[in-house]
C-alpha cells in the first residue's frame, strides 16, 4: 500500500499512489519501449536494454523524437551484447540528428560494459546501475523502477512539475529539487514502483502541461495544493533564464570531380565528440569578418547568400558557407564521401543543415533515411 504524505495543506486531503495507478491503468500512453498495464497483469516484464536505451534517448529530447531512433536502434542491435559490438562510428551514425552526442559515446561504453563485465545483465539496484558509465542519478532510478520494479523516487522535469503543484512547493528551481524528491518519496509505493513511475511521466506530459493543465481531469485533482490555490500553472518556480551568446565562424563545402563532398571526424571529446563535420574555422564571440583562411584548400573559394543558424544549449551558432572545387585531392585531410552516401554518416544536426545550405539536392537523402 503507497505510503502517505505529511499534511501540510487542511484545505486538501492526502495524496495516494492508488489513485495515479487506477488513473495509468486507463490512460497510460502506448510507447515501444514500455510494457503496458494490461500486459503487466498477464505476467509481461520489461526488457532492461529497451528500458536503458529508451531512458538515454529520452534525456533533453521528447518521446516523439526518440520512438523512430529507439525503433532503428532495437533493429540494429536487438541485445545489448549487439549494440557492445558495434563499431563507433556505426552507433554515432544511428544516432545522428538525436543532438547530446556525448549520450551516444556513455551509450556504447555502457553496453561495452555491460557485455564484457555483467555477461549482458544490467544491474538491479540504483547503485549498481550507478557505477556504469554514462548513467547518472535520474537514469539508475529509472532503471531501476521500471524495469526491476524496485522502489525509486524516478523525478524528471515532468515529474517535478507534478509533485511541485501536487504540494505547492513555490521555492525556485534548482533549490526546490531536493524538497521536491523528499515528497516524491513520500508517494513512491512499494507495489508496482516501475508503474507508478510511469505513471507520475504521463500525468505531467498530458494533463500536468506547463500551460493550461487540465486539472479537472486530473486523479489528484482534489489533493493538490497549487490547484486549491490556483497557482498550478505558475508552479514550479524557475529561476530567469540566461541570454545565450553567439558565436561565429565559417563552414568550407569542397567537392571534387567525382561529385565526393570532404568531411572530417571531430576529436572524440567535446561538443559534438566523435561526429562527422563539414570542415570549419573555429567558433568565436567575435563577430569578425568571416574569411577561408582556415579552409582545408587553396582554391577559388565563393561564399554563398545568407547564413547557417543553429542553437546548442549554452550559445547559438551563425555559420558563413563558402563553396569551392579541388583541383586535386591530393594534400587534403579527411574523408572524400559521395553525395548520395551522406545519410550513412555520423553527421549532426548543425551539419546536415551546412548540407542543405550548400546543396539541398544531396540533404534530401536525410528526410527519406528519417
Amino acid at each position: 500500500m503507497a505510503s502517505r504524505s505529511k499534511k501540510t495543506d487542511t484545505s486538501t486531503p492526502l495524496p495516494t499512489a492508488r489513485q495515479l495507478l487506477d488513473w495509468y491503468d486507463r490512460h497510460a500512453r502506448d510507447l515501444p519501449w514500455r510494457i503496458s498495464p494490461k500486459a503487466r497483469k498477464k505476467g509481461a516484464v520489461a526488457d532492461p536494454y529497451k528500458v536503458w536505451l529508451s531512458e538515454i534517448m529520452l534525456q533533453q529530447t521528447t518521446v516523439k523524437t526518440v520512438g523512430p531512433y529507439f525503433l532503428k536502434f532495437v533493429e540494429m542491435w536487438p541485445r545489448v551484447e549487439d549494440l557492445a559490438a558495434a563499431s563507433s562510428p556505426e552507433v554515432m551514425s544511428a544516432w545522428a540528428g538525436l543532438g547530446y552526442y556525448s549520450r551516444a559515446r556513455n551509450l556504447h561504453a555502457c553496453a561495452k560494459v555491460v557485455a564484457d563485465q555483467h555477461g549482458g545483465t544490467f544491474p538491479q539496484t540504483e547503485d549498481g546501475l550507478l557505477a556504469l558509465p554514462g548513467i547518472g542519478p535520474y537514469t539508475a532510478a529509472a532503471v531501476a523502477s521500471i524495469a526491476f520494479d524496485q522502489p525509486a523516487a524516478v523525478m524528471d522535469g515532468n515529474v517535478e512539475r507534478v509533485v511541485s503543484r501536487l504540494f505547492a512547493i513555490d521555492t525556485p528551481l534548482p533549490v526546490a529539487k531536493t524538497h521536491i524528491k523528499e515528497r516524491l518519496n513520500e508517494l513512491v509505493p512499494q507495489k508496482r514502483p516501475g508503474d507508478f513511475a510511469q505513471a507520475t511521466m504521463d500525468l505531467g506530459a498530458t494533463l500536468c502541461s506547463p500551460k493550461k493543465p487540465a486539472c479537472a481531469l486530473c486523479p489528484w485533482t482534489e489533493e493538490c495544493a497549487a490547484n486549491a490555490k490556483g497557482i498550478a500553472e505558475t508552479l514550479p518556480v524557475k529561476p530567469p533564464k540566461k541570454a545565450k551568446p553567439t558565436r561565429y565562424g565559417s563552414a568550407y563545402w569542397l567537392t571534387d570531380a567525382k561529385g565526393h563532398v570532404l568531411l572530417r571526424t571531430r576529436p572524440p571529446k567535446g561538443l559534438l565528440g566523435g561526429m562527422d563535420e563539414v570542415p570549419g574555422s573555429e567558433w568565436s564571440e567575435q563577430t569578425t569578418q568571416p574569411t577561408t583562411d582556415e579552409a582545408p584548400a587553396k582554391t577559388d573559394w565563393q561564399q554563398l547568400p545568407g547564413k547557417v543558424t543553429h542553437v546548442f544549449t549554452h550559445f547559438a551558432l551563425e555559420l558563413t558557407v563558402y563553396t569551392a572545387q579541388a583541383a586535386t585531392r591530393s594534400k587534403v585531410e579527411g574523408d572524400w564521401v559521395p553525395l548520395d552516401a551522406l545519410a550513412q554518416r555520423a553527421l549532426p544536426t548543425v551539419m546536415r543543415k551546412i548540407v542543405a545550405h550548400a546543396d539541398p539536392e544531396a540533404a534530401k537523402q536525410f528526410r527519406k533515411k528519417a
